[in-house]
């Protein structure tokens, strides 16, 4: 599945501000090594080699695509760098001190058992901070499940859409967190987002969810699939005077290895 940096960053403003309120409650002061595990286009890497000057900052993702574009932010900085790698087979390093993850783990099958091996791997004192969306139930997620399922499509998309259980709660990453020898925090946010422009819902998970829908169809069936798609996203989040109201749920937890 090949991935659009354009399309990801249409809406950068709403796709950051998680990235920023996990990296918020990450208190270390001078870590040796920060890592990026899926860090996409790297704009959002850039930032944690700016805040830690005199830390080496890697970014690691498996999207080509994605990484093309991160060579710009690597010139800004001496300290960062990107490597295509598949992020379920890193480990830690003896100088890793900081991990984020933002956004990336909810493609990685068995990513719970993942990071439990993480954090035991991790020194003592080091930190790891994790993101990922808690809207697998939501109307946007659903109906695009319950259309690629139904007769007209099942025999195209069987098994290309992943489910409501990708993702832990809250509660199992703390768990997780706290069991691996952890000072743990965990918590929920729903921002609502006010969209601009027609259909945006649809312009909004062309850039994530649909992906791997789109990669599944040829170019004729994906317009077909998409207008049927369309039309259910306009009944579930119908245009209001000031643009549309989309909620959208995100998960985050954050541990420091306890000394």
């Amino acid at each position: 599945m090949k991935w659009d940096p354009a399309k990801y960053v249409q809406f950068g403003d709403y796709r950051d501000r998680p990235y920023f309120d996990l990296t918020a409650r990450v208190h270390a002061d001078a870590p040796r090594h920060v890592v990026d595990l899926g860090c996409g286009p790297g704009n959002l890497t850039a930032t944690l080699a700016g805040r830690w000057p005199t830390a080496e900052v890697t970014g690691l993702d498996s999207s080509a695509e994605m990484l093309a574009q991160s060579g710009g932010h690597a010139d800004q900085f001496a300290n960062l760098s990107f490597s295509q790698s598949d992020i379920a087979g890193w480990t830690p390093s003896r100088d890793t001190d900081v991990v984020v993850t933002n956004a990336a783990l909810q493609w990685v099958p068995g990513h719970r058992d993942m990071l439990a091996r993480w954090l035991a791997a991790l020194r003592p004192g080091a930190w790891f901070a994790l993101q990922v969306p808690g809207n697998f139930n939501s109307p946007s997620h659903t109906l695009m499940r319950g259309l690629a399922e139904s007769g007209a499509w099942a025999g195209r998309l069987a098994g290309v859409l992943r489910h409501e259980d990708v993702v832990g709660g809250p509660d199992d990453y703390l768990n997780i967190m706290l069991d691996a020898g952890c000072d743990a925090d965990a918590w929920e946010t729903t921002y609502f987002l006010l969209l601009p422009g027609p259909n945006p819902v649809l312009e909004w998970v062309r850039g994530t969810g649909l992906r791997p829908v789109l990669a599944a169809l040829s170019a004729a069936d994906a317009r077909a699939f998409e207008a049927e798609y369309t039309a259910l996203l306009a009944e579930a989040y119908p245009a209001g005077p000031h643009g549309t109201v989309f909620p959208f749920r995100r998960i985050f937890a954050v541990a420091r290895k306890r000394e």
